[in-house]
């Protein structure tokens, strides 16, 4: 069973039996329908059901030619509101299921951003004919934690709140310029990185690290698509599980300048959430990416 069922609030499904259950009713009364023929003849079909605004639960598969649905795979999600990045993007299949993650990069996290493909069946129309993507596309970032707290706030400084973002665009111009490979961007970055290392090494032997670090976004474990986050809480709203009755907060989340929704069941959050604290938790990073986009209209 997923491990992420319960941000989405199922953590009453305990064995198979439940899961077919909870699979059937999806199969038989979805609220969205997407198909795919590929090359082969396979019906690619993503059945998906919503249990509350904006959170549900998509069923990858396929149809054969009398109809019937085979299930390869399903998935837990919630749909991101905020448009997070406008970048170029590659697609990549997993080497275990029919399910594909999306990686671009975003000069703002200084990684290669990771996640998990919700649309596969758009992205299957949009590459049918040119076969690559080919222009930046938006990219609505959103994730499912069980496990997370909050944390208050830092105390601002407005001058100093102003010389940071300054900073923080120049550091963001001289990545842009390491990864054409400019040399002096680089040995820049290096000596930056150095001097940030021992600034944080000499204040956390006399203060909190989460005093000194306000947000952060780091790979966690050995999926390509879980991060560790530390964010700041931009809105919040309660959603309750149709099926279940239990109740999920849906966080937007402000994370080294990106934004996206998080979603988590309220008996993993420790604290009371608040717009302005801190959410710091363990996320599966989801994405959904707007193939139907027409930078024309700009």
């Amino acid at each position: 069973m997923h491990s992420f069922l319960k941000a989405i609030g199922f953590s009453n499904i305990k064995d198979r039996l439940d899961l077919e259950h909870l699979i059937n009713l999806i199969i038989e009364a979805p609220s969205e329908k997407r198909v795919y023929t590929l090359q082969d003849g396979r019906t690619l079909a993503e059945v998906t059901k919503l249990f509350s605004k904006q959170i549900g639960i998509t069923v990858r598969g396929e149809f054969d030619k009398e109809g019937k649905f085979y299930m390869e795979h399903y998935f837990p999600y919630i749909k991101g509101g905020y448009m997070s990045t406008k970048e170029d993007i590659s697609i990549i299949k997993r080497v275990d299921t029919d399910a594909y993650t999306g990686m671009s990069d975003d000069v703002r996290l200084g990684v290669s951003l990771i996640f998990y493909l919700q649309n596969v069946v758009d992205y299957f129309d949009e590459i049918k004919d040119k076969k690559q993507l080919d222009r930046p596309y938006p990219i609505f970032l959103s994730a499912l934690s069980v496990s997370g707290k909050v944390l208050l706030p830092l105390e601002r400084d407005e001058k100093l709140a102003k010389s940071n973002s300054a900073e923080v665009q120049y550091r963001r111009q001289l990545i842009s310029e390491a990864k054409k490979g400019n040399q002096e961007a680089i040995d820049s970055l290096t000596i930056d990185d150095i001097d940030m290392y021992a600034m944080i090494s000499r204040r956390a032997k006399v203060e909190d690290i989460y005093t000194i670090v306000e947000t952060s976004f780091t790979p966690y474990g050995s999926e390509s698509d879980n991060y560790t986050i530390l964010g700041t809480i931009l809105d919040l709203e309660t959603l309750k599980n149709d099926i279940t009755g239990e109740e999920i907060y849906n966080l937007g989340i402000s994370c080294n300048d990106v934004i996206f929704q998080v979603a988590i069941n309220k008996d993993d959050l420790y604290g009371e959430p608040l717009v302005g604290r801190r959410f710091k938790g363990n996320i599966w990073l989801q994405g959904y990416v707007d193939f139907n986009y027409n930078s024309a209209k700009l």
